[in-house]
C-alpha cells in the first residue's frame, strides 16, 4: 500500500512539475551595459595616444564593457606631460579615446568635471558655493546705529599638502585617527599655509597641484542679504534697502528695544578636491541656476562642434561639499525662493531659524533641497539631454531628499556597504521606471593590495541583492607603459589595472558580473510593498542649519521608518522606498499602486511620524479610497509639517484622521501585510539573499515569469528544498560563475506555490527563472565515494610576475610558496604553475569533484591540456566529466596571489613609488601608515601564496532524491 501511494505521489509530483508555457529560458544578450565598467582614473590627464589605446584593449580583452573618464591630481615628475582639463589638446585626447573605445568595443561615459564636486577656476566668486553669516546689534528706540553694517570673513584655509594624511574620510578602523577632516594634524616640524600666502582669486596661484588647496577663505567683506530688526512684540522690520553701500544705516529705531539681525551671503571656500591639473577651482553654488549654467556654458565652449559620439552619460560624484568647515547653506535667491515656495517670508523669522525652530528650519532645508534638485540635477540633466545624453548620478551626502533627486537621475548610482544604504538609488529607479541603476562597486574594500576577487565577487552581491544592476568598479588608474610596477595607483581603490597580479583571471570574475547582470537588466521591478519615507521628521532633526542624506552620514535608527525597512527586509518582504513628490504622483489601477515610471506594488506603508505634510496625507487616503492597500504601521502620522498656514492647515489634518479608518493600522507590520493579502519570500530564514524582478510583458524576452538572483550568505552548504513565493509549475537554473543552465528539480508546496531544489556553497550565487524550461536538466551531483587526495609529487614553476622569476621546482607537499628557500619566492606576486600526473583515481562515478582545498588566491585550472575553469572563490571546487580523466593524468593549476607581499618588500626596501599629488596614497587603516603619514606594508608578514591544498577527487553521482 505504502509503495503505491509513493508511486501515486510521484506521478502527481511529475504531473505538477510540467511547465504551463512553451517559453524556453536562456541567457539574455550581453551588451556593452551588461558588462561591468570601471572608473578611469587620468592623473594629471597626462595621457597620450598610444596608452590610451593599449589600457582600452586591456580592459575589453578582460571582460569590461565601458569606462568613466574622471581627471584627477598628478604624478609628481610627471609635470611635463600634464594636459590642462578641457584645453586643445585634452579635447583632442578625448575625441581619440572615444575613437578607440569603439574600435575596440567599449561605451564611456565622463565625469562633467575633475575629481569632485563640480567645480574649476572658470566658476569665480559669482558662481561659487555660498554661506550665511549673521551678526546682531541691539538698538534702543529714538537712537541709530553707528557701526557700519558689515562683516569681514575669518580667514580659512585647509590643504592636503602640508596635512598628515588621517582624516575621517580616509582613514578607516579601530584606532581614532590622529585629525580629522575639520582639524588635520599638521607634519612634524611642518607649518600650516596662511592666508597670506595665497593671492586672491585662489585659481591664480601658481603651482596647485602641489599646494594641494581643499578650502580657502579670504578676509573680505561678505556681501549684506539682509538686516532684519525685531522688536521684543511686534512685526519685524526688513531694512536691507536702507543700508547704503558704505554699510551705513539710515534708520532710527521707533521707541522701545530693536535686535537687529544681518544676514551676510560670504564664500564657504570649498574647492574641488583632488583636482587635476586646468580643474582646480571653487565649487560651484548647487543651489542656483545662474551658477550651473555658467559652469556648464564653459563646456559647450570647449566642446564646440564635438559631436561626443561614442559618449554615453555624464557623470557626477556624490555631494561632497559639506565635507569642510562651515557648510554651503546659502544661495543669492534665499530669500525670494522661499518666499515663493514656502508662503512666507523667512526675514520675518531668522530668530527661529538662528534658535533652530523645528518647523522654520525644516521649511528652511526643505527649500534648498527643492532648490538642488530643481536647479542642479535638472539643470544639468536637461543640458546633456540638449547633447543628446544621459546622465549618471551620485546624489548621496546631499542636504535634499534622495530619492528626488535619484529619480531626476537617468542612471542612479549608489556606493558604499549597507544595503539600507543601496535602497535610495535602487527604490528611485525602480518608482521613477530607470532602467538601470549603477554602482561605485569595490571602492576600497580593505587595505590596499589584499583585495581578492572573492572579495569583489561578494561585494558586487551585495549590490546585486539591493537592486543594482550595473557595476561600475572603483577603479583603473591610467598608468604609462614604462612606468615600474605598480605603476601610477589612486588613492582610494582596489586596483582594476592590467598590473595587478590577479588581472589574468579578472575575466572570470567579469563573465560572472556580465552574466547576472544580463538578467537583471532585463526585467521590470516586482516589489511587494511601497515604503514612505517621512522626510519631514528628517528636516526637522538635528542642531546644525543643514542635514545631509546618504553618503558617509550615520544613518537614522530607532524610527518607524527604520525599523518598517528592518522588518520587511529579515522577512523577505520586496520594497522600495518613495517620497512625498513620487507619491503625489502615484494612482491607483486594479487595486495595485502604480508609480510614475510605470511600476506596481500591492500596498503602500505609511510608518508614523512626527510630520507629513498635507498634501501627502490627503493623497495617502486618496489612494486607499480608490482601493490601495494602506498600512499605518504604528499609528498615524502626528501633525502637518512646515509653518506656514499651520492652525488652518491642523484643522484639515485633524479632519483627515478622523476619516483614515480605511487605512490598516498596528504595531505587528508581519500580521498587516498578511492581512491585506501579501505573501513574503521565506528563503530568507535559510540565511539566503535574494533580489526578485519579473520579465517584461512585451520584447525580446516576454514572459509572465519571474527571476530570482539568490545568494548564500551563511556559512554552511545549502542543499534543500528552497521555496518560493511563486505559482508556477517550472524553474530554470542558472549559474553565473559557470555559466551552465538546465531544467530546475520542482514540487509544488503545500500553499500551492514552488519549491526548488538548491545546492549552493556559501557566498555562491544562482539565477532562478520560473514559468520557464531550457530542455535539459540541471543536474546536481551528491558525492558517491570517499574523497582521494592527490598526493603525488607538484612541480611548481613560476610563469609571469615580479620582480623577477623564482626558479622552479618540485615539491612534495603543497603549502605556501613563500615558505620555500629562498628571498625571491618572499617578494614575487604572480602566477605559478603546479603541475602534478596521477592515475585514474579508484571509485566509480558519472562525474568527480575537484577540489583544490585552499588556495591563495585565483586559480586556472587544465587536465590533461584542456582547460577547465577560473576559479576566484569563495568556493574552489568544481565539476569534471568523468571522460575527462584518463588512465594517466595531468593536473595542471595556475595559482596568482596578491600583489601584498611585493609591495611589502618594495616598502622596505625604500623604493618610492608613492609619489603622487595632493592625498598622495593614504593608508585605509591606521596601523599601516608610516612616519609620513602614508600607507607602508613595510611591517607587514607574508601572505599565504599559491596551491595550498590538499587538493582531491570525489566520485559523484546524480542526486535524484531530497535529502
Amino acid at each position: 500500500m505504502f509503495q503505491r501511494l509513493a508511486a501515486l505521489a510521484a506521478l502527481a509530483f511529475v504531473a505538477w512539475g510540467q511547465p504551463s508555457t512553451s517559453q524556453v529560458a536562456d541567457w539574455p544578450p550581453i551588451t556593452l551595459e551588461t558588462r561591468p565598467w570601471t572608473r578611469w582614473w587620468w592623473l594629471g590627464s597626462a595621457v597620450d595616444e598610444a596608452g590610451l589605446a593599449a589600457e582600452l584593449e586591456a580592459l575589453r580583452a578582460a571582460g569590461l564593457g565601458g569606462v568613466e573618464i574622471t581627471p584627477i591630481y598628478g604624478a609628481a615628475g610627471a609635470e611635463s606631460r600634464f594636459v590642462p582639463y578641457l584645453s586643445a589638446q585634452w579635447m583632442r585626447l578625448l575625441e581619440y579615446t572615444l575613437r578607440e573605445a569603439q574600435r575596440v568595443g567599449l561605451g564611456v561615459d565622463m565625469a562633467t568635471g575633475t575629481g569632485w564636486p563640480f567645480g574649476g577656476p572658470w566658476v569665480g566668486e559669482a558662481g561659487a558655493c555660498r554661506a550665511l553669516m549673521f551678526k546682531t546689534w541691539t538698538v534702543e528706540g529714538g537712537t541709530q546705529l553707528a557701526e557700519a553694517i558689515r562683516l569681514t570673513q575669518t580667514p580659512l584655509v585647509r590643504a592636503i599638502g602640508n596635512q598628515v594624511y588621517e582624516v575621517r574620510e580616509i582613514t578607516q578602523g579601530e584606532a581614532p585617527p590622529a585629525g580629522t577632516a575639520q582639524e588635520p594634524l599638521l607634519r612634524s616640524g611642518g607649518r600650516a599655509f596662511q592666508i597670506g600666502d595665497l593671492k586672491d582669486p585662489v585659481e591664480s596661484n601658481a603651482n596647485l597641484q602641489a599646494l594641494a588647496l581643499e578650502q580657502v577663505r579670504f578676509p573680505k567683506p561678505a556681501p549684506l542679504l539682509a538686516l532684519v530688526a525685531y522688536p521684543r512684540s511686534g512685526e519685524s522690520v526688513n531694512l536691507t534697502p536702507l543700508v547704503d553701500a558704505q554699510g551705513s544705516l539710515q534708520w532710527a529705531a521707533p521707541p522701545g528695544t530693536w535686535t537687529l539681525q544681518a544676514v551676510f551671503l560670504g564664500w564657504h571656500g570649498k574647492l574641488v578636491e583632488r583636482a587635476a591639473p586646468g580643474g582646480e577651482g571653487n565649487v560651484i553654488d548647487h543651489f542656483s541656476s545662474a551658477a550651473i549654467r555658467k559652469y556648464l556654458a564653459f563646456f559647450d565652449e570647449r566642446f564646440g562642434n564635438l559631436q561626443l559620439s561614442g559618449l554615453r552619460a555624464f557623470f557626477n560624484d556624490s555631494y561632497e561639499v559639506d565635507d569642510a568647515t562651515g557648510q554651503a547653506d546659502g544661495t543669492p535667491a534665499l530669500f525670494e525662493e522661499f518666499q515663493r515656495r514656502r508662503g512666507y517670508d523667512l526675514r520675518a523669522h531668522l530668530p527661529a531659524l538662528l534658535g533652530n525652530d523645528e518647523r522654520v528650519r525644516g521649511d528652511y532645508r526643505e527649500t534648498l533641497s527643492d532648490l538642488l534638485l530643481e536647479t542642479f540635477t535638472a539643470e544639468w540633466s536637461a543640458w546633456a539631454r540638449k547633447r543628446d545624453r544621459i546622465v549618471r548620478n551620485q546624489a548621496h551626502g546631499s542636504p535634499a531628499n534622495l530619492l528626488d533627486l535619484y529619480a531626476a537621475s537617468d542612471i542612479p548610482e549608489t556606493e558604499g556597504n549597507e544595503l539600507t544604504r543601496f535602497k535610495w538609488a535602487t527604490s528611485a529607479a525602480h518608482v521613477a521606471g530607470r532602467r538601470l541603476v549603477a554602482a561605485e562597486a569595490a571602492t576600497w574594500l580593505g587595505e590596499h593590495f589584499r583585495s581578492t576577487l572573492a572579495d569583489v565577487r561578494a561585494a558586487v552581491d551585495k549590490f546585486f541583492v539591493a537592486g543594482v544592476n550595473h557595476i561600475v568598479y572603483h577603479g583603473t588608474a591610467y598608468s604609462p607603459r614604462e612606468e615600474p610596477w605598480p605603476g601610477w595607483q589612486f588613492y582610494a581603490s582596489v586596483e582594476f589595472n592590467p598590473r595587478s597580479s590577479w588581472w589574468t583571471d579578472f575575466g572570470a570574475l567579469n563573465a560572472y558580473v556580465t552574466r547576472v547582470q544580463s538578467f537583471l537588466q532585463a526585467g521590470e521591478p516586482d516589489q511587494d510593498v511601497l515604503l514612505y519615507y517621512p522626510f519631514h521628521d528628517a528636516l526637522s532633526a538635528g542642531a546644525t542649519r543643514l542635514t545631509h542624506f546618504g553618503g558617509a552620514n550615520v544613518p537614522t535608527t530607532g524610527t518607524p521608518f527604520d525599523e518598517a525597512a528592518a522588518a520587511l527586509q529579515r522577512r523577505g518582504y520586496t520594497y522600495d522606498y518613495i517620497s512625498d513628490r513620487q507619491l503625489a504622483a502615484t494612482r491607483v489601477a486594479d487595486g495595485r499602486l502604480q508609480t510614475p515610471g510605470g511600476a506596481s506594488y500591492p500596498a503602500l506603508v505609511v510608518p508614523a511620524s512626527r510630520y507629513i505634510p498635507l498634501e501627502t496625507f490627503e493623497r495617502v487616503l486618496a489612494l486607499a479610497r480608490d482601493g490601495a492597500v494602506v498600512i499605518a504601521f504604528r499609528g498615524l502620522p502626528a501633525d502637518v509639517a512646515g509653518f506656514a498656514n499651520l492652525d488652518q492647515r491642523r484643522t484639515r489634518f485633524k479632519q483627515l484622521r478622523d476619516r483614515a479608518s480605511s487605512l490598516l493600522s498596528g504595531d505587528d507590520l508581519d500580521g498587516l501585510l498578511n492581512r491585506a493579502g501579501l505573501r513574503r519570500e521565506p528563503l530568507v530564514d535559510r540565511g539566503l539573499e535574494f533580489v526578485r524582478r519579473r520579465l517584461r510583458a512585451n520584447g525580446a524576452r516576454a514572459g509572465t515569469g519571474r527571476y530570482y538572483f539568490i545568494v548564500n550568505s551563511s556559512d554552511r552548504e545549502l542543499r534543500d528544498w528552497i521555496p518560493l513565493d511563486d505559482r508556477a509549475m517550472s524553474a530554470v537554473i542558472f549559474d553565473p560563475m559557470s555559466g551552465g543552465r538546465g531544467d530546475a528539480r520542482v514540487r509544488a508546496s503545500s500553499g500551492g506555490t514552488l519549491d526548488v531544489f538548491l545546492t549552493l556553497p556559501p557566498g555562491d550565487s544562482l539565477v532562478v527563472q520560473t514559468a520557464a524550461q531550457s530542455g535539459e536538466a540541471f543536474t546536481m551531483r551528491e558525492p558517491a565515494g570517499a574523497a582521494i587526495e592527490v598526493r603525488r609529487p607538484w612541480t611548481v614553476r613560476f610563469e609571469s610576475g615580479g620582480p623577477e622569476l623564482p626558479a622552479a621546482r618540485t615539491v612534495d607537499r603543497l603549502g605556501s610558496w613563500t615558505r620555500f628557500e629562498g628571498d625571491d619566492v618572499k617578494r614575487f606576486s604572480g602566477t605559478a604553475l603546479y603541475t602534478a600526473r596521477f592515475p585514474h583515481p579508484a571509485g566509480a562515478g558519472d562525474a568527480w569533484r575537484l577540489d583544490l582545498g585552499s588556495v591563495h588566491d585565483s586559480a586556472r585550472v587544465s587536465l590533461n591540456g584542456r582547460e577547465v575553469a577560473t576559479l576566484v572563490g569563495p568556493s574552489f571546487q568544481l565539476t569534471l566529466d568523468a571522460a575527462l580523466l584518463a588512465a594517466e593524468n595531468r593536473l595542471d593549476v595556475h595559482v596568482t596571489n596578491l600583489p601584498a607581499n611585493r609591495i611589502a618588500a618594495l616598502d622596505r626596501a625604500g623604493v618610492r613609488w608613492k609619489k603622487f599629488y595632493n592625498v598622495n596614497f593614504p593608508a585605509r587603516f591606521p596601523q599601516n601608515r608610516g612616519a609620513d603619514g602614508l600607507f607602508t606594508a613595510a611591517k607587514w608578514e607574508l601572505l599565504d601564496s599559491g596551491l595550498i591544498g590538499p587538493v582531491t577527487l570525489t566520485p559523484l553521482r546524480v542526486s535524484i532524491g531530497a535529502p
